[in-house]
This record gives C-alpha cells, structure tokens and sequence, in this order.
C-alpha cells in the first residue's frame, strides 16, 4: 500500500500505485495518478490531470500539473504526462498544457530536472535529458533525448533542443538547435560537435568524424543552409546521425542556430 504522511492531503480521486511514498504537507489532487515506487518527498504540491510513470522522485516545493500561464487558456481538461526513473529536485514547477498542439505537457524517462527548472505549457522533452538549476522552457519548446541544458538558460517558445545537444550556461537560446552540437552565449551561437558528450555515450570514431565534417560544411564553408545540407548529402555518405541532424535543420519553422 502507498505510505501517506498524516500530515499529506490526498484527494479522494487520485490513484497512488504500490510503494509510493507522500511526504509531510505534500497536497495531491482529485485526477492525479502516481506510479509504483515513486517518493513525493515532502511540501510537493500536484494537481490537474497529471500523470506519473514508476520510481520517480519529486523533491521537496515542486509544483506539477498548475494551470499554464497562458493568457488564452480557460480552464480546458488538459494534462502532464511523465514517465519513469526522472529525479525531479527542489522547485520545479511543470505546468500543464494549452490547447493549442495535442493538449499535454510530456516528461519522458530518465530524465534529470535540477532545482527551479521550468517546465513551461506543451513542452515536451525525451529521455535522458539533463536540465541544470533555474534551466527555463518557454511553452511548446522540444527537447531530444540525452540533451543537456545548462544552468540559467532560458529558451524561447517554439524552439527545439535537438538529441545530444549540449547547451552551456547562462545562454539565451532563440532558434533551433541542432542535434549533436554545442551551443553558447547570451545570443547563443554553436560552437561546433558535442564531442567529449558524443564520445561519453559511445558514439564511435567514424560517426564523430563524419558530423564534424557535416558541421564545417554546412556552417563553415557556406552561408546559405540548403547549400550546405546539398553539399553534405554529396560528400558524406549516409549513415543514422546524419539523417537525423539533415532532418532536423530541413524540417526547422523557427530557423537555425548558427
């Protein structure tokens, strides 16, 4: 059975799994379902529609499933959905979407959400993705699976975080960026592979080498994007990150990094 602190108010509607644990002064509302194993661990507050996957852990003054703070939403049955294995820590807030895309806010698995990150309305975010102290996500941001944000950056509306991408610190991110590759600054500019990352994951010699040349030809050598990404599909020959990243930059609405 769940183990619920005499001093947590749980809503008679939610659905706590097996083994989950609410700490004291935690608040947990009517339509609010919690998977196996996950630890609330004390004065987290969730309400709404909100979706909780197994063995998670929600520190302390996290807020989950709140109203977005969108001027056009009235009140509309939307949601939070999150997965499983995610460290969630000290005040994060995630906010339940809009309903202007597909009416919810995802959180995928294994993700790692440092203290006051910001989870912002129809975000959604893959696995693996590590995001540092006060990271804040504008709504309907998207972030790939395993990339890393640093501490105080802030990420426009719309933009997309691309797999493996590494964003530094204290950087203001207001165009796509690519997967792969690192970017940096207070108007933030790339700067080039994520290698040290690529190679912790175990990306191999050849498909590093073959992303660095992707770079240099499509932001070294021309001005134009479809000039380069036409130059790279002569020059390299295909292989799975390339696609992945010439898909990315060809299906871009916000633009590109550069």
């Amino acid at each position: 059975m769940p183990e619920i602190h005499p001093t947590a108010i749980v809503a008679p509607g939610a659905e706590l799994g097996q083994g989950v644990r609410v700490g004291p002064y935690s608040i947990i509302g009517d339509h609010v379902t919690i998977g196996p194993d996950t630890e609330i661990v004390a004065h987290v507050y969730i309400e709404g529609h909100t979706q909780i996957g197994e063995r998670n852990t929600i520190s302390p003054f996290s807020c989950i499933g709140m109203p977005p703070q969108d001027i056009g939403y009235r009140g509309e049955d939307t949601r939070v959905v999150i997965g499983n294995d995610n460290i969630i820590r000290e005040n994060v807030t995630i906010h339940r979407a809009t309903t202007k895309e597909d009416r919810q806010t995802v959180v995928g698995n294994n993700n790692f959400i440092m203290a006051y990150s910001h989870i912002a309305h129809d975000c959604a975010l893959g696995n693996g993705v590590i995001m540092a102290n006060v990271a804040t996500l504008a709504g309907h941001t998207k972030v790939g699976d395993h990339a890393t944000i640093g501490g105080l950056v802030a990420i426009h509306q719309f933009v997309r975080i691309g797999a493996y991408a590494f964003i530094g610190g204290q950087t203001g991110i207001a165009q796509d960026v690519p997967p792969f590759m690192m970017a940096s600054g207070a108007r933030a500019s790339l700067y080039g592979i994520n290698q040290k990352g690529l190679t912790r994951k175990g990306f191999d010699r050849r498909t590093i080498d073959g992303l660095k040349k992707a770079y240099r030809i499509i932001w070294r050598e021309h001005t134009k994007l479809q000039e380069g990404i036409r130059q790279v599909r002569e020059e390299i020959e295909s292989f799975p990150e390339l696609e992945t990243l010439l898909d990315f930059l060809e299906n871009s609405k916000r633009g590109i990094l550069r």
